[in-house]
């Protein structure tokens, strides 16, 4: 039963977020497990109530002992210098052939689709979304890029179909 509610939950929570993209795009380049795990920084993300008033958002991905992937989410709740929340998942691939489109687990047994959009070919940076279009996520190796990376990325957003209005600015240290 509470597997139920929290599903039932979910749904309507994502329900009653905005769609920020109507036709999100297939993943664009295949992705390079070993080299996307390591730490992110969330530069950019449309609100979601999982991730209420958090700033300084990272995510560090590393691999379990079965081969999955391990999430580590770290936000700091109201402020940059807010107390620490941490929520730690795991990922599995569903896409062999690109490695672009994951299952992300927080909950048990419910996994939610992350889709890696785009990536920089180094590494640096990384756009990723889901097919409802209701969830999408900036990312960098640094908390703080150059202005030109920021500016980039944006452009991209928008190439990709996202409605960069619906877009917050996730603020660091």
């Amino acid at each position: 039963l509470i597997g139920v509610l929290a599903g039932l939950s979910a749904c309507a929570t994502l329900s009653s977020m905005p769609v920020g993209n109507r036709n999100v795009p297939q993943p664009g380049k295949s992705v390079d497990l070993d080299r996307y795990l390591g730490r992110w920084y969330e530069l950019y993300r449309y609100d979601a109530p999982f991730q209420k008033d958090c700033e300084a958002v990272a995510a560090d991905y590393s691999r379990n002992a079965d081969g999955s992937i391990r999430v580590l989410n770290s936000c700091r709740k109201g402020a940059v210098d807010g107390p620490l929340k941490t929520a730690t998942g795991k990922a599995k691939i569903v896409d062999s052939v690109s490695g672009a489109k994951l299952k992300v687990s927080f909950f048990g047994p419910f996994y939610g689709d992350y889709w890696v959009l785009d990536h920089g070919d180094d590494y640096q940076w990384s756009i990723v979304g889901e097919p409802s279009g209701r969830y999408l996520w900036i990312l960098s190796r640094d908390p703080r890029p150059p202005e030109a990376v920021k500016t980039m990325l944006r452009r991209r957003v928008e190439e990709l179909g996202y409605d960069w209005s619906l877009v917050r600015e996730t603020r660091h240290q």
